[in-house]
């Protein structure tokens, strides 16, 4: 019920896949209750019943198939999770304590560091503690890939709408992938405790067209 809107196919496929395993949990517990329910009201009992090969084969078996169907699926989002195709745009991202650093390694050196909006430049369209001093502004229905290390500790970089949390490892490259389907800004936030203001570190990012994405590298 609290999921973000997605902004990815990635993102899409993990709300499907939450829906269907939530689905088969509902049933599980539906099915578990009523049987108890069944057996406490139930008067008739054989004292001396030692054991049954048919119920134990089938109380082994339907697990094991609910298994696989949950199983399957999630196989296939961890798959689509570390398949990197031919990216467009390269964005190196940076973890420090407690701003993040951004670099756009295809566009020459341009390379900004971004920190929380105080509460004094907040403006009223604003959102308190997730807006940031400069964004970052992403081509949307672009091939992205994101390269994530950290200068100092462990951070995690991690945008719920786009189904992407990637640690920050000092010493480390991790990378991932994203193509946003449509224009807008998206809020996430570090999510690895990192120190004392680990709360203070939002990202955001702006899917726009890749237009107004070059323009905006220009401007830089």
């Amino acid at each position: 019920m609290m999921i973000q809107d997605a902004n990815s196919s990635l993102m899409e496929q993990l709300m499907f896949f939450h829906d269907h395993t939530i689905m088969i949990l509902s049933m599980i517990t539906i099915m578990v209750a009523y049987i108890m329910i069944s057996l406490m009201k139930t008067s008739m009992i054989n004292r001396y019943l030692l054991e049954g090969q048919t119920i134990e084969l089938i109380w082994t078996m339907l697990p094991a198939i609910t298994l696989i169907f949950i199983a399957l699926p999630s196989l296939r989002l961890l798959y689509m999770i570390d398949e990197i195709n031919n990216p467009s745009i390269t964005l190196k991202v940076i973890g420090h304590q407690w701003y993040w650093s951004y670099e756009y390694s295809d566009f020459g050196e341009t390379e900004f560091d971004s920190y929380m909006k105080p509460m004094n430049e907040m403006k009223p369209e604003n959102m308190r503690l997730l807006d940031v001093d400069n964004r970052t502004v992403l081509p949307m229905n672009t091939q992205t890939r994101i390269i994530i290390t950290a200068a100092d500790v462990l951070h995690s970089w991690a945008i719920p709408a786009l189904g992407i949390k990637i640690d920050a490892v000092p010493g480390r490259l991790n990378q991932g992938m994203i193509n946003m389907n449509r224009p807008g800004i998206m809020y996430g936030q570090c999510s690895e405790i990192c120190g004392a203001n680990h709360s203070f570190m939002p990202i955001v990012i702006e899917s726009t067209t890749t237009e107004n994405f070059l323009n905006w590298i220009n401007s830089l």
